[in-house]
């Protein structure tokens, strides 16, 4: 790398707030020792709280993150403190650790000796995987699929939801009193079901089911949450009926996927200055899940990045929130399409804040994009000009001039009131049914914060 980021640029990397807070504690050069930097990675080790030693380590060109602590995020602390000490100056600079000399810290001069064995037998093995899994995409594209497999899938898909609509009838004929204290087999079950099935998207959404009892008000919710499922169910039953975009989205949301030759291949290509507005990681099972979201300066289009990791492996953290690139995506197909992947980017990222929009100008962009796609369950939102304030209940909401409220889901918003301090900010987070939950806002002296 020839050039350095700056430290908003690394804390955008961070996955929530607390590893953000948690980094800034550890970013000390007393407690690292054997750092270095080149044109590519920057490494060291880090001293913990008892008698262990951590080794991170950062493939800039991605980037990649690498760590010997237990921790599931990504990046972790640690790394994003190395990242911090670069940042400044520190590693890899004369008289930092791991530099020459004794003066100053500079950020001028970059360390150029051979990486230790450990860091760089882990940078060989990404380009090594990197140019396996090309090969492998490129040897599935040369393949064209068998009819005959096609079609079985398609029968099994057929009878599973068959299966699931005479269960959410049963559910809705024997009451919803019942799911009050049902065991969460009745919902393990019938997700299982749809596995075999190989309907796996419908899977995920019937296995979440189990959890809505536990909310207030839930007899509605969940009535609704089944009639969105009878709906899908229906719409897929008359598929060659639809327009080709909401066949797609009704497939997408069935479990049938669209490979990413096929994407990047024929799908809608937009370019302009995407704004990098949030990022949110969710685990389930073993699988990692990091949610990244952007929204075009010139189009005002909103796009949704996904990546997937397993233990031991990174998520792609190439979009820094905060930040702002100039980039090509396509966009996945569907009625209304929202998940996108990078296809070439112009030039490097650079600071940059959204365009927020009003309450009403929110919910208006949303009601439009559920008319295309009822079964949305999340939506970005970026928020411009809004205010902190309270309910009676103690409840917090974010409030536009014009005096409309969204509701937030912040379970610690000491971060945010002390952002804010009672004046604007624009923010961006995500939408959905139980309201608005945070992810980044801007301040005019702050600058970037996650929250």
């Amino acid at each position: 790398m020839s050039e350095r980021w700056d430290r908003d640029q690394v804390l955008g990397l961070a996955p929530d707030a607390a590893s953000a807070k948690a980094a800034g504690g550890i970013a000390a050069p007393g407690r690292w020792a054997r750092t270095g930097c080149d044109d590519e990675a920057v490494w060291g080790e880090c001293q913990g709280s008892g008698k262990s030693v951590y080794r991170a380590c950062a493939d800039l060109t991605e980037p990649a993150f690498r760590c010997s602590c237990p921790s599931r995020k990504f990046p972790c602390k640690h790394a994003l403190a190395l990242l911090l000490l670069w940042a400044d100056g520190t590693v890899g600079a004369e008289g930092g650790p791991g530099g020459a000399g004794g003066g100053p810290p500079s950020t001028s001069t970059v360390e150029s000796g051979p990486r230790p064995g450990w860091a760089a037998e882990w940078i060989e093995e990404r380009r090594e995987r990197a140019d396996r899994a090309g090969r492998r995409r490129a040897s599935a594209a040369a393949k064209t699929r068998d009819p005959k497999t096609v079609e079985r899938r398609e029968r099994r898909v057929d009878d599973g939801l068959a299966e699931l609509d005479q269960w959410l009838r049963d559910q809705v004929a024997h009451g919803l009193a019942q799911a009050d204290k049902a065991p969460y087999r009745l919902w393990d079950d019938a997700a299982r079901r749809l596995v075999d099935a190989q309907a796996g998207g419908l899977a995920g959404q019937v296995r979440g089911l189990a959890a809505i009892p536990r909310t207030p008000g839930w007899p509605d919710r969940l009535l609704e949450e089944y009639a969105l499922l009878r709906l899908l169910v229906r719409a897929y039953r008359r598929r060659d009926e639809l327009p080709e975009g909401l066949r797609d989205t009704v497939r997408s949301r069935v479990g049938f996927t669209v490979p990413q030759d096929e994407v990047v291949g024929g799908g809608e290509r937009v370019r302009d200055h995407w704004c990098v507005t949030g990022s949110r990681d969710t685990a389930q099972d073993l699988l990692t899940t990091r949610r990244v979201w952007l929204r075009g300066r010139r189009t005002g289009r909103p796009a949704l990045v996904l990546s997937f990791a397993a233990p031991g492996t990174s998520l792609d953290a190439s979009l820094i929130v905060g930040t702002e690139v100039d980039a090509e995506l396509v966009f996945f197909p569907g009625s209304q399409p929202l998940r996108a992947l990078v296809a070439e980017r112009f030039g490097t990222a650079a600071p940059g804040a959204p365009a927020g929009t009003s309450v009403q100008g929110f919910l208006d962009e949303h009601a439009a994009a559920l008319a295309l796609d009822p079964w949305l369950d999340r939506w970005p939102v970026t928020l411009g000009n809004v205010r902190l304030a309270r309910d009676g209940g103690g409840d917090l909401y974010v409030v536009d001039a014009a005096g409309d409220a969204l509701r937030l889901r912040l379970a610690d918003p000491w971060r945010l009131l002390a952002l804010s301090g009672g004046g604007p900010v624009t923010m961006a987070g995500e939408w959905s049914t139980r309201g608005l939950y945070p992810l980044a806002a801007w301040h005019e002296d702050e600058g970037t914060v996650i929250l």
